[in-house]
């Protein structure tokens, strides 16, 4: 199994975005190891390609031309990596958010992947998915992703709500070790290793999400898993590690 990171781009959002308990925002008490450009939360955007020796497995496309013009390099980066499209059979995605699914549409139109034959969604977001009129071809296409779902005999799913109502993160498993790709369960990794209570605005039940997120980083810790991140400083992929207190993130 080879597990690619590759980077969609970024993108720089206030500071406002990050919460503290009780859903109250940050001003002058952002701690010191938060590091901002030109005052902005800088968020790198990666998704991850699974090659069984077989076909490749995409989790999450970027966001193509749908948001911010600093994302949708996800071409670029699948070129650099030398991967070709045409092997990507199957796409699923952590959640429906469009900096995760825009990218099956790329900028002139055309689709992403044109030997796409599996595309999974979190079931509880089928019908976001569905109300997204950029990505009408694919609505009909859109399979059901459930938790405890074997993706294929080296993947399965987590269910993981909270940032969204069916946020999904999934386990890989070869040769004895384990990856969790595991979508938008962390933000700002400067912050929220160190305090997972912290949540985000777009966390659409920030209680839950919390709990997902001090969940995840439970079992990454506590079974010396690699994990996977869409929003981790590129590459987006490290291990998780106990302090006294919370956790801490190691970078590869």
């Amino acid at each position: 199994m080879t597990v690619t990171s590759l980077r969609d781009g970024y993108v720089d959002m206030p500071v406002r975005r990050l919460r503290q308990p009780g859903d109250r925002a940050f001003g002058d008490d952002l701690p010191s190891q938060v590091s901002l450009v030109d005052g902005a939360l800088r968020l790198s955007v990666n998704t991850f390609a699974i090659d069984d020796g077989d076909d490749i497995t995409l989790i999450d496309t970027g966001a193509s031309n749908a948001w911010h013009p600093t994302m949708g390099h996800l071409p670029e980066a699948l070129r650099e990596a030398k991967i070709a499209i045409e092997r990507i059979r199957t796409v699923a995605f952590t959640h429906t958010h469009l900096d995760h699914i825009h990218g099956l549409i790329l900028a002139d139109g055309r689709d992403g992947f044109p030997q796409l034959t599996r595309l999974l969604v979190p079931r509880a977001e089928l019908g976001m998915f569905r109300e997204e009129t950029r990505l009408e071809r694919f609505h009909n296409h859109a399979q059901p992703l459930d938790a405890g779902q074997r993706v294929s005999a080296h993947i399965e799913t987590i269910a993981t709500p909270g940032h969204e109502v069916g946020h999904t993160c999934f386990r890989v498993m070869s040769g004895g070790e384990t990856l969790l790709i595991w979508g938008d369960i962390v933000h700002v990794p400067s912050l929220q290793f160190d305090q997972p209570e912290i949540t985000w605005e777009f966390d659409a039940d920030q209680d839950q999400a919390r709990t997902s997120r001090l969940q995840i980083l439970a079992i990454a810790a506590g079974n010396a898993c690699y994990v996977a991140g869409a929003h981790l400083d590129s590459p987006g992929v490290g291990r998780v590690f106990r302090t006294e207190t919370a956790f801490r993130f190691e970078s590869l």
